[in-house]
């Protein structure tokens, strides 16, 4: 069976949050067909942001961080669940990203790539129907978060799913429905 790391990307830790939903259903089935699964609430962790070089590349990382890192290195597949807000990942994701996949973690000397054997699915939830923030702004944020974060750490495969119309019930449902069956296969 497979060890899943849930990162819960939603920067707001109401359990009301629909992004919150997709990851439980997920999670439930995931349990429920043998895999391990265990969560970064990214919401709930402490940490400052980077603003120099010299930090991201020489200073430990914090103890939230820390954890977090155990957490990825356990895993064999990352399941990434956050909003879209202004087109792109919430700065606290993208500042928990920065913090744990900071060299001597994700990359190693001449860019060696740390997390290879590791494959991610994205699920990014939005107002706006999916396939337009698919086809029409072309999914932007999700290449730029495969390709040159969770890529250029080894991560790969990395499949996306876009949830779209997430305030009608009937998506929700279907969306619900999706993450369970996803959670069986997990990966």
């Amino acid at each position: 069976m497979t060890r899943i790391a849930i990162i819960q990307g939603h920067p707001d830790p109401a359990p009301e949050r629909f992004d919150r939903a997709l990851a439980a259903a997920y999670e439930k089935a995931a349990r429920e067909a043998g895999h391990e699964v265990k969560t970064i609430e990214v919401a709930r962790l402490e940490f400052p942001l980077f603003r120099r070089q010299e930090d991201w590349l020489h200073a430990g990382p914090p103890e939230a961080i820390a954890e977090a890192q155990g957490t990825i290195a356990w895993a064999e597949h990352l399941l990434i669940v956050f909003p879209l807000w202004l087109g792109d990942m919430p700065a606290l994701l993208k500042a928990f990203l920065e913090q744990a996949l900071r060299p001597g973690f994700a990359l190693g000397e001449k860019f060696r790539k740390l997390l290879r054997g590791r494959s991610a699915r994205l699920v990014v939830t939005m107002g706006m129907p999916g396939l337009v923030y698919r086809f029409y702004f072309r999914g932007h944020s999700m290449k730029s978060l495969e390709r040159n974060i969770l890529n250029f750490c080894g991560i790969a495969p990395v499949r996306s799913s876009f949830v779209g119309t997430i305030e009608a019930k009937a998506s929700r449902q279907k969306w619900l429905a999706k993450m369970a069956a996803l959670g069986r296969k997990a990966a």
